[in-house]
């Protein structure tokens, strides 16, 4: 599996592609791994190259020793653009991937093309909400937080229809490290973006689901009322969207980073 070595940590990333289209990032949510975007990967693959990593903590990469902010896991992501020789590229994270998507948005513009911004927010949850999770995980490990996890990321009907893709996505939460979901869980506590995302200079794409709980409309309004150029598309779904709406989360994805411009509008 290719690594690349930042000055304390091993971020487990995979490229894809004829290394000779535009790149687009792919950044994934608390407690999964780069196989979350398994669904997007065929069609994406036919007009860009990809890179997946692992989020510190998570999946192949390694878990911090100590507390790191937000801030820090976005500039794994500037390090395996430096690694990898890309200049500019876009990005696509959902959830926690999102936040760091603004973090990089607000921080390296000039790094960036066009963002889109899943199922995300300037702020997500409480300061008593993650001390709460963070309280569980360690007392009783992934396995006490999973089934709350499930029901919060996918609508019922969801999960009764499609068990492969809920087993799959339970099989990468229960799989992740206690201690890295720990210490991203403070993180995104930690984190608090409201002020800064009306600096976004660039094109963006807010998604959203009708039915996210986690991350709701309203989050994604405030979003797409600060960012200047901004528009939004709303999924039939609930948190992991590019799961659950997964054909018209790519199409609306792809439609957005290949037309000519942007702007304010609402989908």
């Amino acid at each position: 599996m290719p690594y690349v070595d930042t000055s304390d940590l091993r971020i487990h990333y995979l490229m894809e592609g004829s290394g000779e289209r535009p790149v687009l990032v792919l950044a994934n949510s608390l407690g999964t791994n780069l196989s979350m975007w398994d669904g997007q990967t065929a069609t994406f693959l036919r007009e860009f190259d990809l890179l997946r990593f692992d989020m510190r903590g998570h999946g192949g990469s390694s878990v911090p020793a100590d507390s790191f902010t937000l801030g820090d896991a976005a500039c794994d992501v500037l390090t395996l653009l430096d690694h990898l020789h890309i200049p500019r590229a876009h990005f696509c994270g959902l959830s926690l991937g999102g936040m760091i998507g603004q973090w990089l948005a607000v921080h390296a513009p000039k790094r960036f093309d066009r963002f889109v911004l899943c199922n995300t927010a300037a702020k997500i949850g409480t300061t008593a909400s993650w001390n709460e999770r963070i309280d569980r995980v360690t007392s009783e490990g992934m396995e006490a937080i999973v089934p709350a996890v499930l029901e919060r990321w996918f609508t019922p009907h969801f999960r009764s229809e499609h068990a492969a893709e809920i087993e799959h996505t339970a099989r990468m939460l229960l799989a992740t490290d206690p201690h890295g979901y720990v210490l991203t869980c403070a993180a995104i506590r930690d984190m608090d973006l409201r002020a800064d995302v009306a600096a976004i200079p660039l094109e963006v794409l807010v998604v959203y689901g009708i039915h996210d709980s986690v991350t709701p409309a309203a989050d994604a309004e405030f979003l797409l009322g600060q960012i200047p150029n901004s528009q939004g598309l709303a999924l039939q779904a609930a948190h992991l969207s590019n799961v659950e709406a997964a054909e018209k989360f790519s199409a609306g994805v792809l439609a957005f980073l290949q037309s000519n411009s942007g702007g304010k509008s609402h989908g």
